[in-house]
């Protein structure tokens, strides 16, 4: 048991990202590497004898790295990907095995040139690429100078490989503590800036399960809980073959639950199966439990963690197929824990809050809509009869008499039916996919009906999205076609909705009049959009055809 950057641009300051940071390594790799060639050049061209053996033209070669490091170096500057490839490493290899084969001289410093490739593939790519380039350098120096020197020195060789050898081998192994550290932080930082609270605590922890599984490269991660006073249990699991969507909590027995929660509380465990009669057992009471826990995971290994909230507790498994994990990863799973799960209670709390606020607005919303709402249309209604009945009958009015009037009744019950919902729905949660899907056509048919714009509806079925995201989404597109309606001379426009690669894409489209549109942005949409996370992008053509774009981050 385990004993208890910001950069800043003018007055905005702004988070380094992991990308960012990647662009400022591979512009500092790139200019110590044309520093590097640029410094064996000149020694070349100022003194011939420094490289006795290479001939009069060896500067030829120092000129093409020179040049090659250049080319690079502008690249970085550029920020193409070409700069930060995996394989730039491993040319720096070639040309510094050309540079020891150029020399032909065993006691030649040019040697040192491999640590440079050595450095930057295991601080910039981790252990296994800094143990590949350290074991190729020394086997390719070995090589090439016993072929080129007439006369290697052998002890000389010896004691500059194996320096080679034991200094790339730290180099790689410090590297892959760097990669690990960069990753955790990532991991923390991912875990930390969760999203809105508008998705939901179902999709926060969903993504904080499958994020967690995605690092550890675990086959799943178990959540079960227990609440501390009603003693019911909920579990959830993501699966790495099961599709990324929000996982609800299912309630299990306590019977059923107590093999997961059987482990000493404040305790982090490891364990894999052992191939031998002498296994690799950490902080296991007894060693039929993890056999038991094994086997009901479904997997080779586990670590787990204790997740204590302030109305229930439990623990969290990270399963996988293979050995791998160590002391360090459950330790780090714990942070992760503390990181991660006093955020999601807060958003669940949060939640809480606001639908008890929501159930008692809605007693006062219920009441207040008979009274503002529905007597002004019931007014409005019999003040239309009223005139209908004054008007001669060849009237050309009556049409248009008749039109509001049925329109008019049409919002009384809206509103009656809305009301009703309201005194239904105290505190529930409707399923929002049907009402959703049925909002949707109410409102097109709305539009058609009072401004004539008939309006195409392509909604996907699998948006899964809960219901006060839907509220948002509803309101997003009401505001939009509501823009096409009194900013626009349309007569015909399109409204499609799909989710792809964790977001959700709102496109509200409507005709043009022939004529260019001038470039705006609709501020209230925006906005809202801005509040979820989303970005919204507008594009028009010659034609006046225009296409607002929507995507928030579910």
């Amino acid at each position: 048991m385990f004993a208890n950057g910001w950069e800043t641009h003018g007055n905005a300051p702004t988070q380094l990202t992991a990308e960012a940071a990647d662009l400022a390594d591979a512009r500092m790799v790139n200019c110590m590497r044309l520093v590097l060639a640029m410094s064996a050049l000149l020694a070349s061209i100022s003194n011939l004898r420094t490289f006795p053996n290479s001939g009069e033209w060896a500067w030829l070669l120092f000129a093409a790295y020179v040049a090659h490091s250049a080319t690079l170096c502008v690249f970085a500057l550029l920020q193409r990907p070409v700069a930060q490839s995996k394989w730039m490493h491993w040319l720096d290899v070639a040309w510094y095995t050309a540079f020891v084969a150029l020399t032909g001289d065993s006691r030649s410093l040019l040697f040192l040139f491999f640590f440079f490739a050595i450095l930057v593939s295991s601080l910039r790519w981790g252990f296994e690429e800094g143990a590949r380039v350290t074991a190729a350098a020394t086997a390719l120096f070995v090589g090439t100078v016993s072929v080129a020197d007439p006369h290697p020195d052998w002890p000389v060789i010896l004691l500059r490989s194996s320096f080679l050898l034991a200094l790339g081998y730290i180099s790689a192994y410090w590297g892959e503590s760097k990669v690990a550290l960069n990753r955790r932080l990532d991991l923390l930082r991912d875990v930390s800036q969760l999203s809105n609270p508008r998705f939901g605590v179902d999709h926060t922890m969903t993504r904080v399960l499958d994020t967690t599984r995605a690092f550890f490269n675990a086959k799943s991660c178990v959540l079960i809980l227990r609440d501390k006073e009603t003693g019911s249990c909920h579990i959830r699991s993501i699966q790495a073959s099961r599709p990324k969507q929000s996982v609800h909590a299912e309630t299990i027995s306590a019977q059923t639950a107590e093999p997961l929660l059987t482990l000493p509380p404040e305790q982090l465990v490891l364990y894999s199966r052992p191939r031998w009669p002498i296994g690799n057992r950490w902080n296991i009471p007894a060693s039929d439990i993890g056999e038991r826990l094994t086997d009901l995971l479904e997997g080779h290994a586990f670590i787990s963690a204790p997740v204590s909230l302030r109305r229930s507790e439990g623990r969290i498994y990270v399963v996988t197929d293979k050995k791998g994990n160590n002391k360090a990863n459950a330790l780090f799973l714990s942070h992760i824990v503390a990181q991660a799960f006093p955020v999601i209670e807060n958003i669940e709390l949060v939640d809480r809050m606001a639908s008890e606020a929501a159930s008692q607005e809605r007693q006062k919303i219920a009441l207040d809509i008979h009274d503002r709402a529905v007597q002004p249309y019931i007014g409005l209604s019999l003040g239309l009869s009223a005139l209908r009945n004054h008007a001669e009958p060849g009237n050309p009015l009556l049409d248009d008499i008749d039109k509001l009037n049925t329109m008019a009744r049409q919002t009384i019950d809206d509103l009656r039916h809305y009301a009703g919902t309201f005194r239904q729905n105290q505190g529930q949660r409707s399923t929002p996919e049907p009402i959703y899907a049925a909002a949707l056509q109410q409102q097109t048919d709305q539009v058609k009906a009072l401004y004539g714009v008939d309006i195409a509806v392509d909604a996907a079925a699998n948006l899964q999205i809960n219901d006060r995201m839907a509220a948002e989404v509803l309101q997003i597109v009401r505001e939009g076609l509501s823009n096409i309606c009194r900013h626009t001379l349309a007569q015909f426009g399109a409204l499609r909705l799909q989710r792809s690669a964790g977001w959700l894409h709102i496109q509200i489209e409507n005709d043009g009049d022939s004529a260019p549109v001038p470039a705006f942005s609709p501020r209230s949409i925006t906005e809202r959009v801005a509040s979820l996370g989303g970005r919204v992008r507008v594009q028009s053509d010659a034609d006046g055809y225009t296409t607002v774009q929507i995507q928030i981050p579910v």
